[in-house]
């Protein structure tokens, strides 16, 4: 899925579904690379988050849309572990802090990862 035309799209999707939520949430002003567009995306991020958006996908059509009962906090867990793991398939010894847990991500971190689930559960229903 990674390379087809469709993943390549959810990748987009999950992209500015982020950039949208560092926007909204991030405190003062984020970091040039928190905001760069798709285009300005490194090749392993793009990979990433179309994985992570087929992940999601999938997860809400499994459970029939009844990730709609999930909080937001279980929502953005779910991106959060998601996204960690394609940090490990990508990095051998990644900082610590690209692999956080969620009680130690920042809150706008939290909440960027609850948005991302929300769109792309909005898209899918």
């Amino acid at each position: 899925m990674q390379g087809s035309s469709e993943g390549r799209q959810g990748g987009r999707v999950f992209r500015e579904a982020w950039v949208a939520g560092v926007r909204r949430h991030f405190p003062g002003e984020p970091k040039a690379g928190y905001v760069a567009p798709w285009e300005d995306t490194p090749e392993w991020e793009r990979e990433a988050a179309a994985a992570v958006y087929g992940q999601v996908e999938q997860f809400v059509r499994v459970a029939g849309g009844a990730t709609g009962k999930l909080s937001r906090e279980q929502k953005g867990r779910f991106v959060a572990l998601c996204w960690t793991a394609q940090i490990y398939k990508h990095f051998s010894d990644p900082k610590p802090s690209y692999t956080a847990d969620w009680g130690k991500m920042p809150s706008w971190q939290r909440e960027t990862d609850a948005d991302i689930f929300e769109e792309i559960e909005r898209r899918v229903r």
